[in-house]
């Protein structure tokens, strides 16, 4: 779900096309004269924290003001999502992954909702790997933009 909101942050944004970075696809560009990075993570979701290397890099970067990282969240129901300046990482490897980057949870995290699991299914890797059925397709694809707006509207002003 990360990956679609970044290629659609990228086309309404008018970015270039990804291209490879450290560890991550990128793209680069500014929103209302605001420089802004996109990173896709290469590297398996519970090391997401290895491809903010070059940001880290940055004497510049503040990941309290500057970091925004979205992820798949089978907690919230799907078509959902929940924006927040700081928190734990709830049990959700690629955030952790990021916090130990980090050495902080002061940073904003988008959670879209893919969940809940469906009765029966006790493996949620198994889940969140599978294809999305039609329905939640459906449900994803109507969020997208409503998603895309939030970004945009982070990137300009934070979280509210």
């Amino acid at each position: 779900m990360g990956f679609w909101l970044a290629d659609a942050l990228v086309a309404r944004w008018g970015f270039p096309a990804f291209r490879r970075g450290e560890r991550a696809r990128v793209s680069e560009g500014s929103v209302d004269g605001i420089p802004v990075r996109v990173l896709k993570p290469t590297t398996y979701m519970n090391r997401s924290g290895a491809a903010l290397a070059s940001l880290r890099a940055d004497p510049s970067f503040n990941p309290a003001a500057d970091l925004l990282v979205v992820v798949d969240e089978f907690q919230l129901p799907c078509g959902t999502f929940r924006l927040r300046a700081q928190g734990s990482a709830g049990g959700h490897n690629g955030l952790k992954s990021i916090e130990a980057a980090l050495q902080s949870q002061q940073y904003a995290r988008l959670r879209i909702g893919i969940g809940p699991l469906p009765q029966g299914v006790d493996d949620w890797a198994e889940y969140v790997l599978a294809p999305f059925t039609d329905e939640q397709q459906q449900q994803v694809e109507a969020l997208m933009p409503q998603l895309v707006d939030v970004v945009t509207d982070w990137v300009r002003e934070g979280v509210r």
